[in-house]
């Protein structure tokens, strides 16, 4: 497996943005509002790339995961952190965030933030066995009960 930052060469947006949305797509009729993932284009991909740092894991030929992230005045916060279902358990994700980590600690910044759905308990479960702990709980608008968990990882 070979991590890559997404930078101007990169070319296979459409391979990216099947791949969030199969990763994802497990969330679908779990959580309330709907994955923000649903909204994502080929065109807003790119825009994400160029503002934000992203990586992809490539396994063999094909995308086997990715991870953007985004710098905060504390923090370097992570979004769209997907794996394939293929790759799922064999390291993607952890080696992802390692990615993170580095690019985290080469700007000074003390911490990781993500936040993740109430109902994904799996989620939340495997982000505290990766270092994470929980920081609070937001609503989405228009919402009045917490449907998200914010979560930080000291480095």
């Amino acid at each position: 497996m070979q991590i890559i930052r997404i930078d101007a060469t990169f070319d296979r947006y459409e391979e990216l943005l099947a791949l969030i949305l199969h990763a994802f797509a497990y969330m679908d009729g779990r959580i309330d509002p709907p994955s923000s993932a649903h909204m994502l284009t080929i065109e807003g991909l790119r825009e994400k790339a160029s503002a934000e740092i992203g990586y992809v894991a490539v396994d063999g030929s094909g995308l086997a995961g990715c991870i953007f992230c985004k710098p905060e005045t504390d923090c370097l916060y992570i979004g769209k952190l997907a794996v394939s279902a293929t790759c799922r358990g064999k390291g993607v994700g952890r080696t992802l965030l390692a990615s993170a980590e580095d690019a985290a600690r080469s700007r000074h910044l003390a911490a990781l933030r993500l936040l993740t759905r109430i109902e994904l308990t799996e989620n939340q479960k495997t982000f505290s066995a990766w270092g994470f702990v929980e920081t609070d709980r937001t609503a989405h608008p228009g919402f009045t009960r917490p449907t998200s968990i914010e979560m930080r990882k000291r480095l």
